[in-house]
Parts: C-alpha cells; sequence; structure tokens
C-alpha cells in the first residue's frame, strides 16, 4: 500500500475543510449585509465536495502480481473480492490519489429575512429591510464540524508519518 497516497488524500480533505471554514467564516461576517455589489442582501454561501477520480489500478496490479491474463481473469479475482471493499491506490507516483476536492461553492436560494427597520437606509417604501437568511447556531455546528474533520485529518497524517517511521526503523534492523 501507497503511504504516501493516503497523505494525498488527507491533504485534499484537509484543503477542501478550510475552505468550508472559510465559507462559513464569510457567511458570518455577511450576515447583517443588506447590501452587496448586486444591489441585494449577502446570500448565504454552501461549499460542495466531490470525490476525486482516484486510481483504481490496485486490481490490476494484483492480476498482474497472480500471473493471471485476460478480462476472464480479472473477473474472477474481481468477484472474489468482497464488493463493500473498495479499490485501493496503485504505486504510480503520478496517479491521482482518491480524496475530495471542492466542485463549487453554490449560493442560497432561500428568501432574504424582512424586518421593520424604517430608519435604515435599505428599507423599502413600507419600512422593511432585506437581510441574510444567515443562522448563527447553523453556520456554528457547520464551523464546528470543519474544524473537527480537519483535526481528525492532521491525526491521519500524523498517524501515517508514524507508520512510515516505523517502517523506516524496521528497515535499518
Amino acid at each position: 500500500m501507497n503511504l504516501f497516497g493516503l497523505m494525498n488524500t488527507s491533504g485534499s480533505a484537509m484543503q477542501a475543510e478550510r475552505m468550508r471554514a472559510e465559507v462559513v467564516a464569510a457567511n458570518m461576517a455577511n450576515s447583517e449585509t443588506t447590501r452587496t455589489a448586486s444591489g441585494g442582501p449577502y446570500k448565504r454561501q454552501h461549499v460542495v465536495f466531490a470525490a476525486n477520480e482516484g486510481d483504481t489500478g490496485f486490481l490490476n496490479s494484483m492480476v498482474a502480481a497472480s500471473g493471471a491474463t485476460g478480462s476472464a481473469s480479472l473477473n474472477n479475482v474481481a468477484s472474489s473480492m468482497p464488493s463493500s471493499m473498495p479499490a485501493m491506490p496503485s504505486l504510480d507516483p503520478n496517479a491521482v490519489a482518491p480524496g475530495v476536492h471542492i466542485a463549487r461553492v453554490i449560493e442560497d436560494s432561500s428568501a432574504p429575512l424582512k424586518r421593520y427597520d424604517p430608519g435604515h437606509p435599505d428599507a423599502d417604501a413600507s419600512g422593511y429591510v432585506n437581510y441574510p437568511d444567515i443562522n448563527p447556531l447553523t453556520e456554528m455546528v457547520d464551523l464546528m464540524g470543519a474544524t473537527r474533520a480537519y483535526g481528525l485529518n492532521g491525526s491521519a497524517v500524523q498517524a501515517e508519518k508514524g507508520m512510515i517511521t516505523s517502517a523506516l526503523e524496521i528497515a535499518k534492523s
């Protein structure tokens, strides 16, 4: 198994969670913004993650190591593996490691909240102001989730570094 590929996977997750935390922070910072460059109130943003297309060549390397040839032998090896077992990445250093990336950042389509404030410069003729539909509790839960996921992936990287160090120590002796 390629331990460095595991680091790439955790690294991609850490990058995605950092971006998620930044978007949450922007949402919280703009929770009272009633006018943006587009003219309306700030719209809450969401981060959409997507899976990286990892290299599924591990199964092919198992078939090659077994000495089997042809697609029939590939099907035999694949059918003998549990269906819940995902394909592992190959040892190719140029292969894309499985992981996540930011597919896009989307704006929330919910309607703005109307508050009565006739003295506000953005009030309409009835005295109501459109505010972003941002709940600070929801944003804090999202931020805690992003922080927790970031920390867990950092712990995974530390564990991977420990495994590599142990493997090097074994190789020395």
